[in-house]
């Protein structure tokens, strides 16, 4: 059978093959060929019926190849006779099936043989599984091949239906058919008869024939479809290749559209061009063509037409997101935007003196982030603070303290001029520079904010090392000498009363220093009369207080024990790592040989929920107290000094909301760069985007919240590049229904808004799930964190050239730009994208960082 490969019943007769690709002798498309050319060909035949099909295709024939009358009858009761099919069986029905074959004997075929076909599908066409693989639309076409003992010379005969008709029970599923060929001849031509039916197969399963075959109005059209297929055939030649071998499906096949492109040699790519727009040849290249960045020479009319553009698909940004993937989204991106929300929010909180800590950043992102879902013109775009961002904060905050300024009243003056220096942008279409973006500036961008997040992944979890130092001086040997015990003595008491610490579990030494930023366990040992060798019994000790109590009661820690935390350290890397394992191997779980379809599509879309949920389990089953997720509790300013509403006038000199305009107009060239590079990265091309961009109206949104943002003294938000790349990746479609062998087709990304909106929403009531967050290890947040950073990295081109850096010419993939581009100026690409990007991380580091973008 074939769909889009071949497939063969194997020698046992139990199982279908692997899918691969139909290697055929070229002498059997050469005999086809005269088949055709010789034999009975009728086109747009009207029948309703199998047996009336073959009463015409006899009657037919040529007169001096008209069988006499006796002969068409065997004929017709042999073609009419019901074919034995190979149905496809779950594997519960297998193990049913192999369970009940001792007591019933070999499983029953759907047909006795000698029985007549039937007009009617049989219960098993109706029941059977394969029908799962076929396409929507797909009709059938039978092929008949093999050799008659009463036949003298072959009987051949190509028939196209005028319309689809079901055949009853002639197909394996049910489907209308619209193609049938016969070729039956003399015996001892078995295996010729063979070939020339899968070679008549191969060529019903070519795009380009069958366009052909449909339309052709003679045998001679026919015979020219097949000499184009001839004339795209390629040879292997004899003993080079094991002609036994299945070749494999390939991963991608070339489009109808791009077999029919004939380019004339003089037009064909040469070597010297530049490797981005080889890259953008094949298939690569940006979005910012199309009618979304076109001038229209009036005010506001991008953004007019960026509205007229997107309205027309609001309803259905919110009926489209109904569907089980949009949940393992929704859920994916939470976590991730909390993670964000507390790294960034304590940052700001260090740099500003708590005038932005947590709560508010946990709040601006649920406000500005549910604001921008709603109203913007590509809602799959996550926003969140940025690193420019932070460290113009930082500069600001200390320039108010050293001038005896307000902070966020000075702010707030910035902001509402950033928010008119970008209505003017919006007004003027100053988007329309988001075209001169090339593919350097977009995949520098993408591949500093990666690295950004591995690195800062990676620094999170190095420094739990200073929070929970490892035990390097633990010696088993010396546990008998380790002790903690209270002491309750004032310091002017010479006589003091040592109290043993509550029972818990033993625990090592830690030989160092007090643990920083960590309140940490409750360190003590076990029953003393359980272990009385581990410390001395103090006499008549009174009661037996924990760690926290001691101190609560004013006394200090005695003992070579008192500093030890658990090894945290080493549980919190297993956790880190094994969350990110488990990420990328369930991620890939879709294209895996287990289990069926719809479970592999099911875990690869919750991939990175069930790792976080399995990690989850693993820390509370083994019980270490490993850092967890803790988010505020209370809805109250995080600095008590500050309220909820900054006013413009007051604190600070009249002369600040004008000498506010110079800094703005830097944060305005900022917020432009970070947000519309953004943009154009989630528009390429390849995620094939339906509903639109809109460039302009993303901008309005984003600088009408500068002014509520500025207000009330929360933090400033644009586009998060690795964030928005993980939501767009966590809602990719690919077909349902793929062939054997076919690799499920990409097509597209699940635009809507909702899934943006609940992870905002969501964000924001966070503060009322503490009890429940506080279960989720930072750990398998960090390694989440590093799975987007490594995901986002990947997906770009600069990765796959920064690998050909270390292979040999013989080992690097057959890439397209390769075949139009010299290697050694892909190289010299390469290695000058990567000296900038190094010259961009090193900017970052310093305080110039606030004019990354512009760099970009």
């Amino acid at each position: 059978r074939w769909i889009k490969f071949e497939e063969k019943v194997e020698d046992g007769g139990e199982r279908w093959s692997a899918p691969h690709v139909p290697a055929l002798p070229l002498q059997s498309l050469f005999q086809l060929r005269t088949c055709l050319q010789k034999g009975t060909m009728l086109l747009d035949l009207d029948a309703s019926s199998f047996k009336e099909i073959i009463d015409k295709a006899l009657s037919g024939q040529p007169e001096e190849a008209e069988p006499p009358p006796e002969l068409r009858e065997r004929l017709a009761a042999l073609l009419l006779r019901q074919p034995r099919h190979q149905p496809t069986k779950s594997p519960l029905r297998l193990v049913a099936e192999l369970g009940l074959s001792p007591c019933r004997g070999k499983a029953k075929s759907w047909a006795e043989p000698g029985a007549q076909l039937s007009e009617t599908p049989l219960k098993e066409q109706l029941r059977n599984r394969f029908k799962k693989k076929v396409p929507p639309g797909a009709e059938a076409a039978h092929v008949a091949v093999g050799e008659v003992e009463f036949l003298e010379k072959p009987f051949t005969a190509f028939i196209r239906l005028r319309r689809g008709v079901a055949l009853g029970s002639l197909a394996e599923v049910a489907l209308p058919s619209r193609f049938l060929f016969f070729l039956l001849g003399p015996q001892a031509k078995v295996k010729a008869y063979h070939e020339v039916g899968r070679a008549m197969a191969t060529l019903l399963t070519d795009e380009l024939f069958q366009r052909v075959a449909r339309q052709a109005k003679h045998q001679e059209d026919l015979i020219a479809g097949m000499e184009v297929f001839l004339d795209e055939l390629t040879v292997l030649p004899p003993r080079k290749w094991d002609p036994t071998a299945r070749i494999p499906p390939p991963s991608c096949l070339p489009t109808p559209h791009r077999r029919t492109a004939v380019h004339p040699p003089d037009r064909q790519f040469h070597g010297d061009g530049d490797v981005a727009a080889a890259g953008d040849r094949a298939g690569l290249g940006h979005p910012h063509s199309g009618e979304e960045l076109e001038r229209t020479g009036r005010l506001f009319g991008g953004l007019l037409q960026d509205i007229r553009r997107k309205a027309p698909w609001y309803g259905s940004d919110f009926s489209d997101a109904l569907h089980p993937q949009c949940l393992s989204a929704v859920l994916y991106i939470y976590l991730a935007t909390v993670t964000n929300a507390i790294t960034f929010g304590g940052m700001l909180g260090n740099a500003t003196a708590n005038m932005q800590g947590v709560l508010e950043s946990f709040l601006g992102t649920a406000f500005a982030g549910s604001i921008f879902c709603l109203f913007s013109g590509q809602p799959l775009t996550i926003l969140s603070s940025t690193g420019p961002v932070l460290v113009f904060e930082r500069l600001l905050f200390s320039f108010s303290q050293d001038h005896s300024l307000d902070y966020l009243e000075f702010r707030l003056w910035i902001g509402l001029w950033v928010a008119f220096f970008g209505m003017v942008l919006v007004a003027t279409e100053a988007s329309h520079l988001v075209r001169y973006f090339t593919r350097f500036t977009e995949e520098g961008f993408c591949a500093l904010i990666s690295l950004i997040f591995i690195y800062d992944s990676l620094k999170k979890m190095l420094s739990l090392a200073d929070a929970f130092p490892i035990n390097w001086q633990y010696r088993l040997d010396n546990v008998t000498s380790y002790s903690c015990l209270c002491n309750l003595s004032s310091p002017g008491n010479d006589t003091p009363l040592p109290l043993p610490l509550a029972p818990q579990q033993v625990q090592p030494p830690l030989l160092g220093g007090q643990p920083r930023g960590w309140d940490g366990p409750e360190v003590s040992m076990r029953d003393p009369s359980s272990l009385p060798a581990l410390f001395p019994q103090p006499p008549a000790a009174p009661a037996r207080l924990s760690r926290t109590q001691c101190l609560g009661q004013g006394g200090h820690l005695l003992g070579t024990s008192c500093q030890y935390v658990p090894d945290v350290t080493l549980f919190s890397f297993l956790l880190f790592g094994g969350t990110l394992l488990s990420c990328a191997v369930l991620k890939r779980f879709r294209s895996s040989r287990y289990f069926p379809a719809g479970v592999r599509k099911l875990v690869s879309d919750f991939a990175v929920i069930l790792a976080i949920l399995a990690s989850c389990a693993i820390d509370a089953a083994l019980g270490l107290e490993t850092p967890k997720l803790l988010v505020p509790s209370e809805l109250k300013p995080t600095n008590p000094a500050r309220g909820w509403i900054v006013f413009p006038f007051g604190a600070n000199p009249w002369w600040v909301c004008l000498v506010s305009a110079v800094p703005a107009v830097l944060v305005t060239i900022l917020i432009f760069m970070d947000q519309q590079i953004t943009a154009v990265i989630l528009n390429r091309r390849e995620y094939k985007l339906q509903k639109g961009a809109g460039f302009h109206l993303d901008l309005l949104c984003v600088s009408l919240l500068m002014v509520i943002t500025s207000a009330t003294g929360l933090p400033w938000y644009v586009s998060a590049t690795v964030i928005s790349l993980a939501h767009m990746e966590s809602l990719r479609k690919e077909s349902a229904t793929s062939a054997p062998g076919e690799h499920p087709e990409f097509l597209g990304i699940r635009e809507q808004r909702l899934t943006g909106l609940a992870v905002f929403i969501l964000t924001g009531v966070s503060v009322f799930m503490a009890p429940i967050l506080k279960h989720i290890p930072m750990p398998v947040l960090y390694g989440v964190f590093l799975h987007m950073g490594v995901a986002a990295l990947n997906s770009i081109q600069l990765t796959d050239r920064m690998r050909l850096l270390l292979m040999p010419a013989k080992h690097q993939p057959d890439l397209a730009y390769l075949r139009h581009v010299p290697l050694r100026r892909v190289h010299l690409f390469t290695v000058i994208q990567l000296l900038c990007l190094a010259l961009l991380w090193v900017l970052k580091s310093t305080m110039a960082a606030i004019i990354f973008p512009v760099m970009v």
